[in-house]
């Protein structure tokens, strides 16, 4: 009799803890879930913060600097960190004087300029 209680007790115990092992996985994954999702929805705000400017939503008293990166032009905005937009402008194919003004930071104030340049350079 003793010994049917004792399984009958080990049995309760093991679905306890299979019980409470399934309880923390369950939370487990939807904290993790929850997560996953605050961090695509930065992301996610972060690419469109940074799509509105390379989609040309600069501000009007914006200016852009032409800089070589990786042996490409690329255009930033005016603080000359945030890029614009990215070229396939090599930089060996420009001329040398442009070459030097790029490694510098080439100054062009308006839009109309920019793509002035970007449409004589391009291939």
């Amino acid at each position: 009799m003793k010994n049917k209680y004792g399984i009958g007790f080990l049995m309760f115990l093991i679905l306890v803890v299979f019980g409470i092992t399934c309880a923390y996985q369950l939370s487990l994954n939807k904290g993790k879930r929850e997560i996953q999702a605050e961090i695509n929805a930065k992301e996610q705000k972060e690419m469109n913060n940074t799509s509105v400017a390379a989609d040309g939503q600069a501000l009007k008293d914006d200016c852009y600097y032409l800089k070589e990166l990786n042996g490409y032009v690329v255009v930033y905005l005016s603080d000359k960190k945030t890029v614009y937009e990215y070229t396939d402008i090599s930089l060996e194919d420009l001329p040398e004087n442009l070459q030097k003004e790029i490694q510098n930071g080439k100054y062009i104030e308006t839009s109309e300029s920019l793509y002035g340049f970007l449409e004589n350079y391009s291939s």
